[in-house]
Parts: structure tokens; sequence; C-alpha cells
């Protein structure tokens, strides 16, 4: 059985990281998702929750044909530790996913298999991307599944990113 390790920020869950999930799970038994940045929320460039995140991917994902768990991972500042912190918070895994030239890195020098995940039509399917949308007012649902639509609408998601936005250069806590 192989399973696999993806970490992503998901700010928010869009179609880009479905299409690169549905292709690790054609090669893989399992897969772990890490949402990672767990311990942010409430920002400009990380607006929802780890718990909200948490529910987006899960949601989205409910029809994935194997076996997956989504969970969250806080950020160490310490990149020779990173990867040992998060393999102390997930099931064990045999190959990593990922198109971040740092986590490859990381991985690699801590011996584990890494194969690098295609972006997807990342000038449409980006967060950074949806997130202007969201705070423009324009169109944002048909970049994100359905079930991660209904996530950003139950905690009032836009109106949380507006606020945020237009606070981020004039507070901070």
């Amino acid at each position: 059985m192989t399973r696999a390790f993806y970490i992503g920020r998901f700010q928010p869950y869009h179609f880009g990281h479905h299409a690169v999930i549905m292709r690790i799970a054609e090669e893989v038994d399992e897969l772990v998702i890490g949402i990672g940045s767990a311990q942010k929320s409430h920002e400009d460039t990380d607006p929802f929750t780890a718990g909200e995140r948490v529910l987006m991917v899960y949601n989205a994902l409910e029809h994935l044909p194997i076996r997956h768990y989504v969970l969250p991972i806080e950020d160490v500042r310490y990149n020779s530790i990173w990867v040992h912190h998060v393999a102390s918070r997930t099931p064990r895994f045999d190959v990593v996913y990922s198109n971040n030239p740092l986590v490859i890195q990381l991985f690699r020098e801590a011996g584990f298999s890494v194969k690098e995940s295609p972006l997807y039509v990342r000038e449409r399917y980006s967060g950074t991307e949806i997130r202007r949308r969201m705070i423009e007012g324009k169109k944002w649902e048909h970049l994100v599944p359905k079930p991660v639509v209904d996530v950003i609408k139950d905690c009032d998601g836009v109106e949380r990113l507006r606020n945020v936005s237009a606070n981020e250069s004039n507070f901070s806590l």
C-alpha cells in the first residue's frame, strides 16, 4: 500500500487543488492532506480558519475513490525540523507530492521520495486570484467546488476577507 502526503494552505481550496489531488489519487492507495499554516486566519492572505479549510477539503473530496485524511499542520519557523514536525502530526506516508521548491528540498533532504505535482491552469486557479475576486465583488464561485462555496457562505467568508483586507494596512493585533 502506498500512502502519499500533499500540503497546501487552501485559502480557499479550488479546482486547481482538486485536479492535482484527483491525479494523485490515481497513483496511490491513500492520501494525507495537510492544511498548512493552520494557525493563520483572519488575514488578507489567510482569511479562513484551519477548521473551515478542513471542511472545505473534506467536503469537496467526499467522493474521492481512495481513503484520505485531512489534517491541520501549524507552521514551524525552523526549516531544519519542519519535516519531522509534519511527520509527527500525520500517519506515516511513503511519497510527498509538491510543486513548492522549499517543500521539495526539505522532504528530499529528509530522505522522502518526492514527486512534483503540476500546477493546473495556475493563472485561473489560484487562491490569490480567488481572494482578489471576492474582495472586488467579482464572480469566484465557479473556481471552487460547490462544497467550498457552501463553507465560505456559512462562515460569511467573503465579508470577513473584505474586512481584514480593508484593515490589514491600518491595524494589527
